[in-house]
């Protein structure tokens, strides 16, 4: 049994549709990311960076007790190695899926969230750090665009990890503004994946909705959810 912390982010569903691809069973344990419930010292313990998602495997595959692993990329590939699933068996191809994979967790998704919190969230709209952080989204949505207009998946004609990395952040594009019809390659891979019954379990299924509060175009954070996200409380969590 996987235990599954999560919350019903785009990084949150990259892996409840890993889970659901691959047939493991597993249990959510859903938190309140503006409440601030990943700052307790018991999670901490599974992830001491404190981030959501993170699991805990109660059989590894190598044995022993349960083995907690945090970082969205690193439990897809933990996963993946599991199962013998999601992941080219070929070394050419697999070395391709680990690249996109790892250009997700370290350029798309880093920018992609940078944007989204100074569109978003931040309390005065600072333009140069829109424009920094908007102009590099892009950028990193037209490289995704070449990509696509040359493979049918990230790793070739392969589905894998690392689409299963990407898609569910397109899924919340809208929050940005963001209209795939810019982009056609990326358009017709997001529909085809949407319609696969594993990423629609992974994203609807009870518990694993995305709810309307993270959802919001602009948001309006109280000061203690400020603080449970950007402030005094979140960087106090790493001292518990």
């Amino acid at each position: 049994m996987i235990d599954l912390h999560y919350v019903a982010t785009p990084n949150g569903q990259k892996i409840s549709i890993m889970l659901e691809e691959v047939g493991l069973p597993y249990n959510v344990i859903l938190y309140d990311i503006f409440e601030g419930d990943q700052h307790t010292a018991e999670f901490g313990r599974i992830n001491p960076n404190h981030k959501l998602p993170a699991i805990v495997d109660h059989d590894p595959k190598f044995g022993g007790g349960p083995h907690a692993v945090f970082e969205s990329g690193a439990i897809l590939q933990y996963l993946a190695e599991k199962t013998g699933k999601m992941l080219p068996d070929d070394p050419r191809r697999r070395s391709v899926a680990i690249q996109w994979l790892t250009w997700q967790v370290a350029g798309l998704g880093p920018m992609g969230g940078q944007a989204a919190h100074f569109v978003r969230y931040a309390p005065e709209q600072i333009e140069y750090a829109i424009q920094r952080y908007t102009k590099e989204m892009v950028r990193l949505l037209r490289v995704l665009e070449r990509r696509l207009g040359e493979a049918e998946y990230l790793a070739g004609d392969e589905y894998s990890i690392a689409d299963i990395a990407i898609w569910p952040g397109r899924s919340a594009g809208g929050t940005m503004n963001i209209d795939l019809a810019d982009y056609p390659n990326i358009h017709r891979w997001f529909e085809k994946i949407a319609q696969r019954p594993a990423v629609i379990r992974g994203r609807t299924a009870d518990k694993l909705a995305i709810p309307q509060k993270y959802m919001n175009r602009k948001q309006h954070l109280s000061p203690e959810e400020w603080s449970n996200m950007f402030g005094d409380k979140m960087h106090r969590a790493v001292n518990l």
